[in-house]
């Protein structure tokens, strides 16, 4: 009989929970508990144990005797619902009472009997736990153990069944104890496990937030929860969208969900002047910047619809950065041992927009010592974090900034604000916007403490969810849930790096478990695992791209070839998934890894190596290893983001010394940015076939290869750097040598020659004068004009319609991603193919 380890799921286990409700909780068990002292008869006890689940977590559900049960607790309020968990109770002494030594007891041989009862008879199959307790001592069984260990032995049900219709000797409960109970458990009991705990010295005294509780009672508060008994979802789970937090998001940016012909589709919501798209549209109005913007066409096919996605894609880069913010300042007080100091989001710092432009490009995308004077001590706190996120876009350059946003509109308050007790029906919208978000929770990994305000975390995984939803403007999108993402990855790039691995001669290695006992070298596993090239063609908020992040880590760890940044092995820690979240997890106390620094300003060198090598894993493996493609350039730049929100979860303080001074500074992020294209993967105007060079001349396939070396060499110049001029210089290099590939490589695809001839044609014809012309050539000039458009037409949708069959070889993804190009520039492809429409496996 062994204790169960991980007995409450990771991300549920760190959960922080809020003062109030872990006061009532001790409250109500230091009543029960009071109860048990001074009564030892089994029957009194049962009603201050249901006053004490009544009282704590479970008005809303059934609680009471059924048949032969001591106890049982209903999935809802009525007894006529499903079981969902099974309570047998004995008194503190009884004999009948399992132990941790001992399971050969009677009140085990009940909770099978009452199980297979309540499984085969009443064919319940939504029970969540079984339970055995003396009021102190709690053994709680995982239904599902039960399910593959008993109601999956046939010997053991025909068993059941046949006493259960009299068939035996006896259908006595005393034969079933006696006979059958004892030989099936005896067969499982080395694999039963359970979880235990002991009520009767628990600590319940609470004097406020800072009085740190010990953990066994917060432990205790979350067994008892129906998150764990009852297994319900909790609020941070990734499969779970914030409606609450949504909605009013939705609110302020000026955006409704709304349902037309039973899709859910988002538009502008028309009815707040005060929202951030309104004050946006009204400012690119009002400056006349309109006629300034590059390729107008692309956001609409007349001027008010352009300027309202204009207005969309600004209002989403600048939230993007706002809630990069957000989850930035959650992280430095976390590492700061919750330091308020820390804050900086709040209406007393960032007092209008100009401040907000300030911070964003004269902060964030600045060196300390380089950001000006009057700045300086008022961002001490903020570090350098070298994104391209914090730089002016183009679109910004040639529209508007967010310095020019009016602060003068205020926004009603949303109908269901989350804001309590607030005097103003309206804010300034970035009051709003600040108040709103500082409601919410934005710790990405939380170590299980407590909270004085109730509030509601929001992690990456939902953002993208949320984001996922707000970038289906006007047409509706899908998000893949967690559990399908990491079911996916789990099962693509495992079988990826199989065949990887036999690839490098390890031809033994017939299935990942294989892999466990042929790999010695760490080194060589690292490389070859590093070498994986995996790509989304359609990214939307790069929810795949993380989970497989997430996954080739976990595969890392799971190998034991996870290393330091010196090369020696991580062994007392272990890297896992749960509910689509890496977890690094103790091997030795099973609590959950967490960066911070001492109040020395210190921290133990372990953690502080183990946070740098699972950066710089995540750094390395977004860096080489991960790609992906849309053509709605708010996907490209959501997706960037949550890279970067997944790698900022790992930054770690290093030493830097700047002018003979020695401080602590947040590791910079590298510009990730690069692999996360915008295109149509159905368009290419390249050879399909990807082996075009193959036909060119040798001072063609010289030239090729030159430009490739040089095109490699610039992104690697590009990503690593922290100078802004030399990565402009980078970006401006990649484009030219771009454009040379260019020339260098003539399309072979037969309909595309001829597509290119017509519109060359269309082209001529259109820019020809016809004043000189004659009736004649006028009347051909004519026809021409009139009927190469519909030629065009019907050749490209041809053309489009064979490209769907191959668009994982489209996009110029040979001029795009380097990395899946050989020395002469053919186009190699990925090792896996992921994302919706279901993922493909290219190799």
């Amino acid at each position: 009989m062994k204790k169960k380890a991980n007995i409450i799921n990771k991300i549920y286990k760190n959960r922080k929970i809020f003062i109030s409700d872990l006061q009532n909780f001790a409250t109500q068990l230091e009543v029960f508990i009071s109860k048990i002292d001074n009564n030892k008869k089994e029957e009194n006890l049962k009603y201050p144990l249901r006053d004490f689940f009544k009282k704590t977590f479970y008005k809303n559900n059934a609680i009471n005797t059924r048949d032969n049960f001591d106890f049982v607790i209903h999935d809802d309020k009525t007894d006529k619902s499903n079981v969902a968990v099974i309570i047998e109770t004995k008194t503190p002494n009884s004999i009948e009472m399992i132990t941790e030594q001992n399971i050969d007891a009677k009140s085990m041989y009940q909770v099978l009997l009452y199980y297979l009862q309540e499984r085969i008879i009443n064919k319940n199959n939504d029970i969540k736990h079984i339970v055995i307790t003396n009021f102190y001592e709690w053994f709680i069984f995982d239904a599902g153990d039960f399910e593959n260990l008993f109601y999956e032995n046939k010997e053991l049900t025909k068993q059941f069944d046949t006493w259960h219709r009299n068939e035996k000797t006896s259908s006595s409960t005393k034969l079933f104890y006696n006979e059958i109970a004892p030989k099936y458990i005896k067969q499982v009991e080395h694999l039963l496990e359970y979880t235990y705990v002991d009520i009767k010295n628990i600590n319940t005294k609470i004097n406020g937030i800072d009085s740190k509780p010990a953990k066994p009672l917060i432990d205790l508060y979350k067994i008892f929860s129906p998150e764990f008994l009852l297994k319900q979802s909790y609020i941070n789970d990734s499969n779970t969208l914030n409606k609450e937090f949504y909605f009013e998001l939705l609110y302020i940016i000026g955006l409704e969900e709304r349902n037309k012909g039973g899709t859910k589709i988002i538009e502008r919501s028309k009815k707040e002047n005060g929202s951030l798209i309104e004050n946006l549209i009204s400012t690119i109005e009002l400056e006349e910047r309109y006629g300034e913007i590059e390729n107008l066409d692309k956001y609409g096919d007349n001027k008010n619809e352009q300027i309202e996605n204009i207005a969309l894609e600004l209002s989403i880069l600048w939230v993007n950065r706002i809630l990069f913010l957000k989850l930035l300042e959650a992280q430095l007080i976390t590492y700061q041992n919750n330091n308020a100091d820390y804050k900086f989001l709040n209406i007393e710092t960032i007092r209008d927009y100009r401040e907000l432009n300030k911070l964003f490009f004269a902060v964030l995308a600045e060196k300390p010592h380089n950001r000006p004077d009057n700045l300086k001590e008022k961002f001490k706190t903020i570090p350098y974090l070298n994104s391209s996120l914090f730089e002016i876009s183009a679109l910004e350059r040639q529209a508007v900034r967010i310095s020019s946003l009016t602060d003068q509109h205020k926004l009603p308050l949303f109908n269901k604000t989350v804001l309590e007790n607030h005097y103003n029906s309206s804010l300034p919208i970035l009051e709003y916007f600040f108040s709103f978000l500082d409601a919410y929770d934005f710790t990405s990994v939380g170590t299980g403490e407590i909270q004085e305000k109730q509030k509601n975390l929001i992690n990456a995984s939902v953002l993208g969810l949320i984001f996922e939803k707000i970038n289906g403007y006007k047409e509706g999108s899908f998000f893949t849930p967690g559990y399908i993402t990491m079911y996916i990855c789990r099962k693509t790039i495992r079988n990826a790096i199989v065949q990887k691995f036999r690839e490098a001669g390890y031809k033994k290695a017939h299935c990942f478990d294989d892999l466990d006992d042929l790999i010695e070298d760490r080194k060589k596993a690292n490389k070859i695992i590093n070498s994986i090239k995996l790509c989304d063609p359609a990214v939307g908020s790069g929810h795949f791209l993380v989970s497989a992040l997430n996954e080739i880590i976990a595969i890392k760890s799971e190998l034991g070839i996870l290393q330091y940044k010196n090369g020696k092995r991580i062994k007392n820690y272990r890297a896992e998934v749960f509910n689509d979240e890496l977890i690094i997890t103790d091997n030795e106390t099973d609590e959950i890894f967490s960066y911070n620094l001492s109040k020395k300003g210190n921290q133990i060198k372990e953690k502080q190596d183990l946070q740098e090598a699972i950066f710089h894993e995540k750094e390395s493996l977004i860096e080489n290893c991960i790609f992906g493609v849309d053509i709605n350039i708010n996907s490209v730049n959501i997706c960037r983001l949550r890279l970067w929100i997944e790698l900022l979860k790992s930054s770690y303080y290093k030493i830097v010394e700047t002018n003979n001074e020695i401080s602590q500074q947040l590791e910079t992020l590298p510009n990730i940015d690069i692999n996360i294209k915008q295109g149509n993967s159905l368009v290419s105007k390249f050879a399909l076939n990807g082996n075009g060079i193959q036909k060119q001349s040798n001072a063609m396939r010289k030239k090729m290869r030159l430009a490739t070396r040089k095109y490699k060499e610039q992104i690697i110049i590009y990503k690593s750097t922290n100078d802004k001029l030399t990565k402009k210089n980078a970006e401006k290099e990649i484009d030219r040598i771009k454009k040379d590939f260019a020339k260098i490589v003539n399309p072979t695809d037969e309909d595309y020659k001829n597509l290119q001839n017509l519109r060359t044609e269309l082209l001529n014809k259109q820019s020809q004068n016809s004043v000189l012309m004659t009736t004649e050539d006028k009347k051909i000039w004519k026809h021409k004009l009139n009927t190469l458009p519909l030629k065009i037409e019907e050749l490209e949708k041809q053309y489009k319609k064979k490209l769907k069959t191959l668009y994982t070889h489209a996009l110029e993804w040979r001029f795009e991603f380097p990395e899946v190009l050989d020395e002469n520039g053919n186009f190699e492809g990925f090792d896996l193919i992921v994302g919706n429409p279901p993922y493909i496996e290219h190799k």
